[in-house]
Formats: C-alpha cells, sequence, structure tokens
C-alpha cells in the first residue's frame, strides 16, 4: 500500500489582499516542505479569498490575482506540490455575462517546480443559500484529467464536488483515483461540521478511497468560515481533523491502495515523483468539534475579530444599556478583540432605570472594558423643544420614544469617527425580524452582532459565557429582568410583542423555514399571533435592507440568505383574523 504525506494548511485568508493571501500560502508551503510533504493544500480561491463577489466582474481584478499566482508558483520550486485555488480564464470587457469567453473558472491549480502543472475546473458550481457561483464563474468540463502526485493517482477537486452524489469525485474514482484532495471555502452555520463530516463519509463508501477535505478559515464580512478540515481514510475512519475558527495546518501520511494494473479511462498529468528519506511525522491531532453554545460564540468571535482587523479598525464600541442584547455584545467584543480594545457608552435617559445604570457599570467591570457615561436628556429636551411647534397638539407616540434611539446613534457614530472606533449594534434576530429596531437610532452602526441570534438563544449564550470563568461576568439581575427599551415609562418588550418563547418558533418557521401563514395556523399557532408576526416580518423589510451586517450563524440569514422585495404587493396574511387578535 502507498503512502500520500498530505499537508492541509487551513489559512484565514482576505478577499482581495493578492500578496497577502500569497505571502501566506507561501510561508505554509515552506514549513510543509520543511516536513517532506508530497502535497499541500489550500482554500478554494486562496488567492483572491473567497467569496470576492463581483470584483470577479472587473476584468483587471482578475488578471491581478492571475499574476500573483504566476508569481507565487514561481517561488513553489521545492519537492512538494502545490494546490492552489484562483480563478482562472477571463471574460472579455464588456461581453455579455452570459457568453462563456475562455471561462472564468472557480479552479484548483497544481503547481509543481515553479509552475501551473495543470488546473482543476469546478464542476458544481452552487446557486442556492449565500452562494451564486453560476454568476461568476463556468462550469469545468466533465472527465478532467487526474494527477499523480508521487507515484499517486489523485483527483484534485473544489468544494460543490464532493457534496454531489454520483458526480465529478464518483467519475475521478471511476476513472482510476487513489485520493481525492478537495479544496473548500465552506461557510459556517450551527451544526454544519457534521453535515460536511456524514457528506465525506457518503464519498468514502462510494468511492473507498481516502479524502483530504481543506477547508478555509476566515470571517469575511457576514460570513464565517469555520476550518474544520479533516482527513478519512478509505474505511471512513478519521485519520485527522483541524480546529474550527482558528487557523491551523497538519502533515497527515494518508495510505493509499495500490493503483490498479489497468488505469480507468481518464487521463493522468504526472506532478512528481516519491521522496526519500522523509522524516517520521508526530500521530496527526483529531481535534474535537464544538457544538451549541460554544460553537456559536467561537464562530461570532472570530466574525467579529477578522471584520474589525479586515477593515483597519483596531477597537470597538457600542452602546451598553443594562439590557441583555448589548451585554452579550459586549461580552463577544471582549473576548474577540480583547477587553482594552472595547468601550462601552452608557446614555441614560429620563426613562432609564437606576438598575440598568448599575448593571452596565458592574457588567464592564466584571469585563475589564473601558466604559463612559453620556447622559442624552440635554439634545432630547432640545430636540422635543425645537420639534414642538411643527408637531403642535399630537399627542406623545413611537416618535419621541424613537427620538431617543436616534440620538444614541449620533453619540456612537461622533465617537466614531472621532476615534476611529467601528460602532457594534445590538439588535437581536427576533428584533430585526419584526422590526423592533429604531431606523437610523440602534440599527446605526458598523456591524450587527447578534443581528443572526434569537431572542432565547442571546440568554442561552450568556449563560454558557457565565459557566466559562469561576465568576459570572454578566450579572444574575440582566439575565432576570424583564426586556425593555425603556424608552417610556414601565416599558417592556412584550407589550408590543408576543413571548419569545412564542415568538422565536414562529420566526424560525417563517423566515428560516419559509412557510406561509396557512401552514403556520395548521400548525396550531395562534392566528392572532400569526397575522401580527407576519405582518410585522413583511412591513420591516425595509428597515433590514438599510441595517448593517450580521454574522450569519443560521442556515437562513438575514441578507443574502434571504433576499425579499421591499415594495411588495403579496401578504401572506390579507386580513386580520376576527378573532384572537393580539
Amino acid at each position: 500500500m502507498a503512502t500520500l504525506r498530505v499537508a492541509l494548511c487551513q489559512l484565514d485568508l482576505t478577499v482581495g489582499a493578492l500578496e497577502e493571501n500569497s505571502e501566506q500560502i507561501l510561508a505554509a508551503y515552506g514549513r510543509a516542505e520543511a516536513l517532506a510533504a508530497d502535497v499541500v493544500l489550500f482554500p478554494e480561491l486562496a488567492v483572491s479569498g473567497y467569496p470576492p463577489e463581483d470584483l470577479l466582474l472587473k476584468p483587471g481584478f482578475v488578471a491581478d490575482q492571475q499574476e500573483a499566482l504566476t508569481r507565487l508558483a514561481e517561488s513553489i520550486d521545492g519537492h512538494a506540490a502545490a494546490v492552489v485555488g484562483w480563478v482562472e480564464g477571463h471574460r472579455h470587457r464588456g461581453a455579455d455575462p452570459h457568453d462563456a469567453l475562455d471561462g472564468p473558472w472557480n479552479a484548483a491549480a497544481v503547481i509543481h517546480g515553479g509552475r501551473v502543472v495543470t488546473s482543476y475546473r469546478k464542476q458544481a458550481l452552487p446557486n442556492y443559500a449565500v452562494f451564486d457561483e453560476p454568476r461568476y464563474f463556468d462550469s469545468g468540463p466533465v472527465g478532467q484529467p487526474l494527477v499523480e502526485i508521487a507515484g499517486v493517482r489523485a483527483a484534485v477537486t473544489v468544494c460543490e464536488d464532493v457534496w454531489v452524489d454520483g458526480g465529478p469525485v464518483a467519475r475521478a474514482c471511476a476513472d482510476g483515483a487513489g485520493i481525492v484532495l478537495n479544496i473548500n471555502a465552506s461557510p459556517f452555520h450551527v451544526g454544519k461540521q457534521g453535515v460536511r463530516e456524514e457528506v465525506l463519509r457518503r464519498r468514502v463508501a462510494e468511492c473507498g478511497v481516502p479524502i483530504a477535505y481543506l477547508n478555509l478559515v476566515s470571517g469575511q464580512d457576514d460570513l464565517v468560515f469555520d476550518g474544520g478540515s479533516v482527513v478519512l481514510a478509505a474505511d471512513g475512519s478519521l485519520l485527522a481533523r483541524l480546529p474550527r475558527f482558528s487557523a491551523a495546518e497538519v502533515i497527515v501520511d494518508v495510505p493509499v491502495a495500490d493503483p490498479p494494473t489497468t488505469p480507468g479511462s481518464g487521463d493522468t498529468v504526472i506532478v512528481s515523483t516519491s521522496a526519500t528519506g522523509r522524516p517520521s511525522l508526530p500521530a496527526p491531532v483529531v481535534e474535537p468539534s464544538p457544538s451549541g453554545p460554544a460553537e456559536v460564540w467561537a464562530a461570532l468571535c472570530l466574525g467579529v475579530a477578522d471584520y474589525t482587523r479586515k477593515n483597519g479598525f483596531t477597537d470597538v464600541t457600542l452602546g451598553l444599556s443594562g439590557g441583555v442584547d448589548s451585554a452579550l455584545v459586549a461580552a463577544i467584543a471582549a473576548d474577540a478583540v480583547g477587553p482594552e480594545r472595547v468601550h462601552v457608552v452608557l446614555m441614560p435617559s429620563r426613562f432609564s432605570s437606576d438598575h440598568s445604570l448599575s448593571d452596565a457599570l458592574a457588567l464592564a467591570a466584571n469585563l475589564g472594558v473601558e466604559s463612559r457615561v453620556i447622559g442624552i436628556e440635554p439634545a432630547h429636551e432640545a430636540l422635543l423643544a425645537m420639534l414642538e411647534s411643527s408637531f403642535g397638539d399630537r399627542p406623545v407616540d413611537l416618535t419621541e420614544e424613537n427620538l431617543q434611539s436616534r440620538i444614541r446613534g449620533v453619540v456612537l457614530m461622533a465617537l466614531s469617527n472621532k476615534f476611529g472606533w467601528l460602532v457594534l449594534t445590538t439588535g437581536n434576530k427576533s428584533e430585526t425580524a419584526v422590526g423592533y429596531s429604531t431606523l437610523y437610532g440602534d440599527t446605526a452602526g458598523g456591524l450587527a452582532v447578534i443581528k443572526d441570534v434569537p431572542k432565547l438563544l442571546v440568554y442561552e449564550l450568556c449563560r454558557w459565557r457565565n459557566a466559562q470563568d469561576a465568576e459570572p461576568v454578566i450579572p444574575e439581575s440582566i439575565l432576570t429582568k424583564l426586556p425593555s427599551a425603556e424608552l417610556r415609562e414601565d416599558q417592556h418588550d412584550q407589550q408590543s410583542l408576543p413571548p419569545y418563547e412564542v415568538l422565536d418558533p414562529l420566526i424560525e418557521a417563517y423566515v428560516d423555514g419559509d412557510a406561509t401563514a396557512e401552514e403556520l395556523l395548521a400548525a396550531g399557532h395562534d392566528p392572532g399571533v400569526v397575522a401580527q408576526v407576519v405582518r410585522l416580518v413583511d412591513l420591516a423589510e425595509y428597515k433590514r435592507r438599510q441595517s448593517p451586517p450580521g454574522i450569519r450563524i443560521s442556515n437562513k440569514a438575514f441578507g443574502r440568505d434571504r433576499r425579499l422585495p421591499i415594495t411588495n404587493g403579496y401578504r401572506t396574511v390579507q386580513r386580520a383574523p376576527e378573532e384572537g387578535t393580539t
């Protein structure tokens, strides 16, 4: 039985940072070469970063990326071959994007001896959820050559290729591949790692060969790529698993069955020959895979840390109200960028309770973050006086409540402008879904950290974080008080919304599950509550479209996952029910 020494380089790369990405790739290649790897795997579209989105429509960007790969290849001249994700081919400037003109393809360059020996072109292009690769790429042809590396015939494939039953992987194995090398940029959602590994076991059972699966780790706008790269043996056993949510590398000696005496029908490109005198390796590590609140916390921290750093910020700021949502965001921020780089602002008004102020100050002290108090009452009084003649004798309503939230947004943005801090907003998925927020107020900022975190999960995450230290960092009083925006006397959320135990399952069914109102009613939900929630979700689309990006943790987040028109005459609830209205 042959052995292929495979290095998996799970890097944190940045979209558009061509030189920086190339430097990371070359440095990792050098470390793998020093341990006599036969082949070194790098992520999908490693040179450009993933997803480059409409940068791919710029011919100049694609050309620059290809030049970067050429320069990189010239420096990869050791024994080891490298598999590097890149954009191959181009479209002519001004051409119809539906016309195939020399690609482009989402490809994997196989580099050896200072040049690109061959390039595999991704065949299965995803066009669902957050993916729209057919917008940018052509599908690669069926029947592409295998590559022979150190005497082993390998199938190089890219991401979605491995998810297709009877697809590119099965065809390559029928052509005589002894191992599958699969490079990826697979984004996170809760439970995704288990789904990935089940798919890979299915491919191993289908083909009877080992699979080396290399994934990107990165926070990129609203997406988190969580790593978790794995190597499965031909019997489906797990040879290695890299950590999730952090950059890492591993080198694994993968047993590969001797090739058949009669090769399959596919062509083979010989890339490199076997090395001699290879040093022995320690047993590869199989890292445990976090689940539940632990993996959500890790995803949110990676998302905040990378969004902050990659967009040129060092510090972050947020409004700390004494409520559970801002408490959670502050704790995540402290873990993500360090407490010394977190600045919380308490902005009490005439309606703020004493316990909210004391709870917020206690939290800030527990986290070790800098805090300041900027009361908004002078601005509130001045604006009410300015508007008095225009408002006339109209009764006080949401207008005056929202005015306070907008003042707070102005304060945070002023601090951002003055000190260069990134403003983090604190609205959760439940509030975002039903529009329980103030446009240009608490929605004003650069990153909506918990935009995809339902309210009930907010509490679960807080309690999980408290359990990680000897003493809880989030005061228990924050977790037990009634949720309130404190924009009027004796206000609490359930005066405007159903209890979150009722609201969150409805949002999950209507938003995440795309259920209709009729299906919600058939499932036994209260007709009045269904009518209220569906109406609020539909009407709030214009608010969501103007809110900052939020870190995706579910398989249906607001943003690129869910694209509904703002101007929309279709309503799934045409009229309010006669009974049970909330």
